[in-house]
C-alpha cells in the first residue's frame, strides 16, 4: 500500500496549524534524542514508503535514531543564504526582491536553439558581450575570453584576473580537442618548512598565505594567441567600458555580494562603495579594474605577470607576511595538456586531469555504467542512491591520489580505467548505504562556468574561479580584484601526494567538461560549484544520456549533494558522509534514502551552476542551456 504524496502533504498542513509547530520548538523538544524530524514522520501517525514498508511514528524514530539521522523536510524555507545590502549606492531607491523565491527558481526555461553562434554564461551581459565578439566576426575562443572578462566585473566575488582558470577546446579546422591548465603555482618560498615555523595546522583561506600565482590571464592570453581571432584590446574592451561607465548589479550577484567590511578593509575600498553593498538594480563601477584591463589590453600578460599589477601584488604579500615575490609571478606558465576521458554509453566524457578533481566525474560514471540508470526513475531514491554510493568511493580515492602530476605519482589511467571502474562498483549495495568507505589500491604506475561554439564549428568550455566567494577577501593595491584563495588546499601532512610544495600547483575544484561521439563533438558543458562539480557533471550527463532530457531540461532538474567525504586536505570521511537536496525532491524519496541508511541533511539548498551546449549535425544546430539558479542565459542567433 502507498500513501499518496498529496494526501500526506494535506495532512501534514492541517495538522500543522492545529499543533503550531515551529521548527525551532521541535528541535527543542527532539533534541535529546540527537534527532532532527519535523515532517509527518513526527506528525502523521503511520507513514507508508513505496517498498509497502509501513512504519509508524515509534518504530520510525527506533530505526533512524540508530543511524543518527537528521531530517528536516516539512517546512522548507526557500530564503537565500545570503542577504542583500541594506543601503543602495546613490540615492536611488533598490529594486524590489522577494529573496524567499531566489532558491525556487523558473524551472521552465526553453532550450535555446540557432545555428550561428552561442555563448551561455551565469550572468545576461556577459553572455551578450560573447555574442557581440561573435556576430563582429570573432570565434567562440575569442567569445569565451570577452565574456569572462565582463564576468571579473559583474560578479567579482566568484572569478576574475586574481583568480586560476582551465578549458576544453574542439578545433573544428583539424577536428581536435586541447586541455588548458592555466593554473598558478606556489611561491617559491612557501614550503612545509615555512608554514611548520609558523605552527599552522591547515593554511588560512583568508590570508595572503593562501595564494598562489593567478592563472587567469595567462589562460586568456594563450587562448587568444593560439586559437583567438581578435586581439586582447578587441575582447577586453566590453569590460572596460562597463567598469568605466557601471552597470545594474543583478539578482542572484547582488545577494552574494555583501561582507564584513571591517573584517577585509582591502576589499570593501574596492567593492563596497560608500561602505555598502551594491542592492539588485544598483549600478557599479570598478575604475580600477577597468585601468588593470586596460594595461593588459595594452601590454598583454606581461602587464600583468612582470608590471605594474605583479608589483602591487607582491607589495600586499610583503606587507602581509606572505612569500609571494616578483620571480614566482615572472615565472608563471600555463600548460596545454592531453584531455582525459571515460565512455559511457557510448559517449566520450572527457575532462582535464590532476592537479584538478575532473576524473571524479569520469570514475563515478565509471561506477553507474554497470547499473541499468535508465530503467530507474529519475532522483528516484533507487537512483540517487546508487549515484551517492559511486560518488562516496570516487572522492575517497579523490582524497588521496589526486595532486599535482609534476610532483607526485598520480595513477590517472587506473583510476579511470573501465577494469578498476568495475572492481569498484561491486562495493555497491543497491539496498544499503556504505557506512565505511575506503580508498581502492589502484595498481602503481564560488566559480564561475562558460561555453561558447561558433558558426566555424568551435567550442569551447571554460572556467575560472576565486575558489571561495571573493577569494582571500584581499585586494591588492588599486588592481580592482580579489586574489584567490586556491592555496588553502595543500594538506600539511608531509605524507600526502597534494602536501604543500614550493613552485606546486594545490588540488584544484573546477573542472570544465565535454562530450565526443565517435570523434565528434557533441556537447560542452560545467557544472561550477566546488568539490560539488563532479556530483554535478555526472547528474547531468545521466539526465541526458539515461533520461533523454533535453539541455535545459538536464540543468533544470533538482539535484542531490552527498557532503563529508574525506578531503585532499587530510579531511576524513565520518559513517558514511550524509546527503542535502534541492527543492522537488519528493519527501517520499528521502525518507527511502533513509531507510536504506543515509544521513539526510535538513532543509533545502541550491547546488552548482551550469551551462551547456548540445551540437547536432546536417545541418549544424546547437542547442543550449543555461542555469536557473544563477542570473544568467543562454543566447544563439
Amino acid at each position: 500500500m502507498t500513501f499518496p504524496e498529496s494526501e500526506l502533504r494535506v495532512k501534514l498542513e492541517e495538522r500543522r496549524q492545529k499543533m503550531k509547530l515551529d521548527r525551532r520548538s521541535f528541535l527543542g523538544a527532539a533534541g535529546a534524542a540527537s534527532l532532527s524530524v519535523y515532517l509527518g514522520v513526527a506528525l502523521v501517525p503511520k507513514l507508508y514508503l513505496g517498498t509497502h514498508l509501513e512504519l509508524d511514528r515509534r518504530t520510525f524514530l527506533g530505526k533512524v535514531s540508530a543511524a543518527s539521522l537528521s531530517v528536516y523536510l516539512g517546512l522548507h524555507s526557500n530564503q537565500s543564504s545570503a542577504a542583500a545590502a541594506s543601503v543602495s549606492q546613490g540615492e536611488s531607491t533598490a529594486m524590489r526582491i522577494d529573496t524567499k523565491s531566489v532558491a525556487n527558481r523558473n524551472q521552465n526555461r526553453s532550450t535555446v536553439t540557432c545555428q550561428n553562434g552561442i555563448v551561455c554564461t551565469s550572468q545576461p551581459l556577459a553572455t551578450l558581450a560573447g555574442i557581440d565578439q561573435l556576430k563582429a566576426g570573432g570565434n567562440a575562443i575569442d567569445a569565451a575570453v570577452c565574456a569572462n572578462a565582463v564576468l571579473s566585473l559583474v560578479e567579482p566575488m566568484n572569478c576574475g584576473p586574481g583568480g586560476d582558470l582551465f578549458a576544453i577546446l574542439w578545433i573544428e579546422k583539424v577536428q581536435k580537442l586541447y586541455g588548458l591548465n592555466a593554473s598558478g603555482r606556489a611561491p617559491y618560498d612557501w614550503n612545509l618548512e615555512a608554514a611548520q615555523k609558523l605552527d599552522l595546522k591547515s593554511i588560512p583561506s583568508n590570508s595572503p598565505l593562501a595564494w598562489n600565482v593567478p592563472g587567469c590571464v595567462s589562460g586568456w592570453a594563450a587562448l587568444l594567441e593560439r586559437f583567438g581571432s581578435r586581439k586582447f584590446a578587441q575582447v577586453l574592451d566590453p569590460a572596460i567600458a562597463y567598469a568605466r561607465d557601471g552597470f545594474p548589479v543583478s539578482e542572484i550577484i547582488a545577494n552574494d555580494w555583501p561582507f564584513d567590511a571591517a573584517k577585509y578593509p582591502s576589499l570593501a575600498e574596492t567593492f563596497l562603495p560608500g561602505g555598502q553593498a551594491p542592492r539588485f538594480g544598483d549600478i557599479f563601477r570598478n575604475s580600477d579594474l577597468a585601468a588593470s584591463f586596460e594595461a593588459i589590453a595594452k601590454d598583454g600578460a606581461d602587464a600583468y605577470y612582470k608590471g605594474n599589477i605583479a608589483q602591487q601584488i607582491v607589495k600586499e604579500a610583503q606587507v602581509q607576511g606572505a612569500k609571494m615575490a616578483l620571480r614566482d609571478l615572472a615565472d608563471h606558465t600555463v600548460k596545454w595538456v592531453d584531455p582525459v576521458s571515460a565512455n559511457y554509453r557510448g559517449y566520450d566524457v572527457w575532462e582535464i586531469p590532476p592537479n584538478g578533481q575532473g576524473i571524479a566525474a569520469l570514475q563515478i560514471l565509471n561506477m553507474l555504467e554497470q547499473f541499468d540508470i535508465a530503467a530507474l526513475a529519475p532522483n528516484s531514491a533507487e537512483h540517487l542512491h546508487l549515484f551517492i554510493e559511486a560518488k562516496k568511493l570516487a572522492y575517497e580515492d579523490r582524497a588521496n591520489y589526486y595532486a599535482d602530476p609534476e610532483f607526485a605519482e598520480v595513477p590517472i589511467a587506473w583510476l579511470i580505467s573501465k577494469e578498476y571502474g568495475k572492481e569498484r562498483a561491486k562495493l555497491i549495495d543497491p539496498k544499503r548505504a556504505n557506512q565505511n568507505v575506503v580508498m581502492g589500491q589502484p595498481h602503481k604506475s564560488d566559480t564561475i562556468y562558460l561555453t561558447a561554439a561558433d558558426r566555424f564549428g568551435n567550442m569551447i568550455s571554460l572556467i575560472q574561479s576565486n575558489y571561495g566567494g571573493w577569494g582571500s577577501k584581499i585586494v591588492p593595491g588599486h588592481v580592482g580584484f580579489c586574489i584567490q584563495n586556491r592555496g588553502e588546499s595543500f594538506s600539511l601532512d608531509p605524507a600526502h601526494r597534494n602536501k604543500l610544495e614550493g613552485h606546486k600547483r594545490p588540488f584544484h575544484t573546477i573542472i570544465p567538461a565535454f562530450v565526443t561521439k565517435a570523434g565528434k563533438p557533441v556537447f560542452s558543458y560545467g557544472v561550477m560549484g566546488g568539490d560539488f562539480q563532479p556530483q554535478g557533471h555526472s547528474q547531468v550527463l545521466m539526465n541526458l544520456v539515461d533520461f533523454n532530457m533535453a539541455p535545459q531540461q538536464a540543468g533544470d532538474q533538482p539535484r542531490v549533494e552527498h557532503g563529508g567525504s574525506s578531503t585532499p586536505r587530510g579531511g576524513k570521511i565520518k559513517s558514511g558522509g550524509y546527503v542535502a537536496f534541492e527543492d522537488r525532491i519528493p519527501d517520499t524519496v528521502k525518507l527511502a534514502l533513509a531507510a536504506m541508511g543515509h544521513e539526510i541533511r535538513p532543509g533545502i539548498d541550491a547546488f552548482g551552476g551550469y551551462q551547456g551546449i548540445w551540437r547536432e549535425e546536417n545541418p549544424r544546430r546547437y542547442f543550449g542551456g543555461s542555469d536557473p539558479r544563477k542570473d544568467g542565459c543562454a543566447i544563439g542567433y
